[in-house]
């Protein structure tokens, strides 16, 4: 993919599984709708208390699978420097955002005060997340006995550059 193919494939999403590390035991995911804005930052809410967010002050390195919720399953691999930001208008913005995704129609503006109600008393707040690299691998999918042949080759892949030109087998 280029760097153009994958702003994409997260811009037309809306969903992902999220990743982070967990003080014990192995990473921890769950998945979460996002948006992404003008600077490729992706943006989730949560609230503060929740693990999610106290992960990020112990490491700020988090990943994202984005799913595309159609067959044949695809994804991609985006991993972020996390930040959190606890602005209330941010978090606002960001939860009106998201409900509409999640509507597939923007909320109503007569929503926000209870939106914001909401976030005020779950203490939610924004987790930027700023892509450095991503990992994907083109699916390759058995569909009937036909599409076993040649070419349905695996192979590996390796962490790309968000911004590199060119992908690598």
């Amino acid at each position: 993919m280029t760097p153009e193919e994958r702003r994409a494939f997260v811009r037309d999403h809306r969903t992902a599984i999220y990743g982070y590390n967990r003080v014990a035991d192995g990473p921890a995911m769950s998945i979460v709708y996002y948006v992404i804005d003008a600077d490729d930052t992706i943006l989730v809410s949560t609230m503060r208390e929740r693990a999610k967010a106290r992960a990020i002050a112990r490491n700020p390195n988090v990943s994202m699978c984005v799913l595309d919720e159609q067959w044949p399953p695809t994804y991609l691999q985006v991993y972020c420097h996390a930040e959190i930001d606890a602005d209330e208008e941010h978090t606002v913005d960001l939860m009106m955002a998201i409900g509409g995704v999640m509507a597939g129609k923007p909320l109503d503006a007569s929503v926000r005060p209870l939106v914001a109600e909401g976030a005020k008393k779950e203490g939610r707040v924004v987790l930027r997340l700023r892509p450095y690299a991503t990992f994907e691998t083109p699916p390759r999918h058995v569909n009937d006995e036909s599409d076993i042949n040649p070419s349905l080759t695996h192979w590996t892949s390796t962490s790309l550059p968000w911004n590199a030109d060119t992908d690598t087998e």
